[in-house]
């Protein structure tokens, strides 16, 4: 894992991985109140348009989770996963 990580920063992708490791801890989150609070931390660094980490996913991706982020599922990132899941193994392989 650390390789792969080593090789996605000098692909500049590694913000890719980053999200999906913390999507998946926010997808184990049972609190409402905590599920809120990660899922706008994500908003602000991986999907806004001008977030510091913005991972490489589609328009209406991008906009479901805009819709979705002020109240939370679950599910929320799963497709901005499953996106990510298709580049990595098309892409992001040495």
């Amino acid at each position: 894992p650390i390789i792969y990580k080593t090789y996605l920063k000098s692909e500049h992708s590694d913000e890719n991985i980053e999200f999906w490791l913390v999507c998946e801890a926010y997808e184990k989150i049972k609190s409402q109140r905590k599920r809120i609070s990660m899922a706008r931390k994500l908003f602000t660094s991986y999907i806004q348009p001008q977030a510091p980490n913005k991972i490489n996913i589609d328009s209406p991706a991008r906009k479901a989770i805009m819709r979705n982020v002020q109240e939370p599922t679950q599910s929320c990132f799963d497709e901005a996963q499953r996106i990510l899941y298709r580049h990595r193994e098309t892409d992001s392989y040495p």
